[in-house]
């Protein structure tokens, strides 16, 4: 009989300690990994190259480059009007740089819920219902602020409206953390690409100005 309770005790206590270990794995994700992940961040891991074309078209004037990215090696190349360049961004150099911070900035738009969950030394407030700046409508928003250290861009802050399926809508960019937009653009036209799911237009209420992708190229193992 005492063999038999004691038994049935430690039957108990490893069910208990399953029901801990299920809990921990089944963790809450955070607000930043379900804006992620509700954008396809869960494939990522089976990307090996991504290309694109960041353009810019205002009023009458067009901008653009071209970029091939493989993020497992981190060679990239630029092709621009004025060159085509090479490099790794585990070296980059006094020449390579100024590609650099260009390669930053057009990623950043091109994969902006990722960089939710990518970035270090950030700041992610918790989500509160506000009206969006472009439709007025009632959106969900968080602000996503960066260290006054390191980076190209210190200090800068972005608000961002996304609805109940955690999909970004619009955005707010303060340079600085300044109380003031300093750019405010609509995430529209959005396609899957091999499981990513990329906005390909940003606008301007009010403007004649749009931020595009073209040339997308998604590549996985």
């Amino acid at each position: 009989m005492k063999n038999t309770f004691l038994v049935l005790c430690a039957l108990i206590t490893l069910i208990s300690c399953k029901k801990e270990e299920k809990k921990e794995a089944i963790k809450e994700l955070s607000v930043a990994e379900k804006i992620a992940n509700a954008h396809g961040f869960e494939n990522w891991d089976k990307v090996s190259e991504i290309a694109f074309t960041f353009n810019v078209d205002k009023d009458s004037t067009h901008f653009e480059r071209s970029w091939t990215w493989k993020p497992k090696t981190n060679d990239v190349r630029l092709i621009s009007n004025l060159d085509t360049i090479y490099y790794n961004r585990k070296n980059v150099d006094s020449i390579s740089i100024k590609a650099d911070q260009g390669f930053i900035n057009d990623k950043f738009w091109l994969l902006a819920p990722f960089q939710l969950v990518w970035d270090s030394g950030t700041t992610i407030t918790e989500p509160t219902k506000e009206k969006a700046p472009i439709s007025e409508t009632l959106l969900n928003k968080i602000t996503l602020v960066y260290a006054n250290e390191g980076g190209y861009t210190p200090g800068d802050a972005y608000d961002f409206y996304y609805d109940d399926n955690y999909m970004i809508k619009e955005w707010i960019y303060r340079r600085g953390n300044a109380g003031e937009a300093s750019m405010i653009t609509s995430f529209e036209s959005q396609k899957d690409f091999n499981g990513l799911k990329i906005a390909l237009e940003h606008i301007k209420k009010g403007e004649n100005w749009n931020l595009n992708f073209t040339n997308i190229q998604v590549d996985t193992n």
